[in-house]
């Protein structure tokens, strides 16, 4: 199975591709960053995103793409980038008819290193062990995609690398990271409803 990992962000959006099957380790196959200027107009850099992720997705014709699932942050002007660069890739795998799961940052947290709350630098040194590359891979968007990708394919079984008789994570609609997200949501509903 080959997962295309999307780290979505209109300046920086991580890319990178790893290659598994069941019982041999993770191959890297490639990473990289789309950037795009703030000099630009939104639309145009969201068009710069669009050919970046066609051109891998041609390239590369991955089995299924691993997308952040946006949740919201403080900063309004970072959460609308994100999730314009995010939708924006998954216009583009669907043209493409290409399966997409969507995974929290706590969720990829905590299938890469065990632990939902994991800093950057724990990720990108797993990213590099799994994938046993000499350096950790960077910018941090360009690991993080990376990790996108592992833990979508460990999740829906296609990249399980794990020795026989392992056990896999829980079905990620079970994770703590799932649950918390879809009962945030489900506030979040009530609040706009009652206002």
């Amino acid at each position: 199975m080959r997962v295309l990992g999307i780290d979505p962000g209109l300046t920086r959006c991580g890319m990178g591709v790893v290659d598994g099957s069941v019982g041999r380790p993770l191959t890297l196959v490639d990473v990289n960053v789309l950037r795009t200027s703030a000099d630009l107009p939104v639309p145009q850099r969201l068009v710069t995103i669009e050919r970046g992720v066609e051109a891998w997705l041609e390239e590369y014709a991955p089995d299924a793409v691993a997308i952040e699932r946006v949740f919201a942050r403080s900063d309004v002007s970072t959460v609308m980038g994100t999730a314009q660069a995010s939708g924006v890739a998954l216009a583009v795998a669907a043209e493409h008819g290409l399966p997409v799961g969507l995974h929290t940052p706590s969720e990829v947290k905590a299938a890469i290193t065990g632990y939902g709350s994991a800093a950057k630098a724990q990720v990108g040194n797993m990213v590099m062990r799994i994938l046993r590359l000499e350096e950790v891979p960077r910018p941090a968007d360009a690991a993080d995609a990376l990790a996108l990708a592992i833990c979508h394919g460990w999740r829906s079984g296609g990249l399980d690398t794990r020795p026989s008789g392992a056990t896999r994570p829980a079905d990620p609609g079970d994770t703590p990271a799932l649950r918390a997200w879809r009962q945030a949501e489900k506030s979040a509903g009530k609040r706009r409803v009652a206002s």
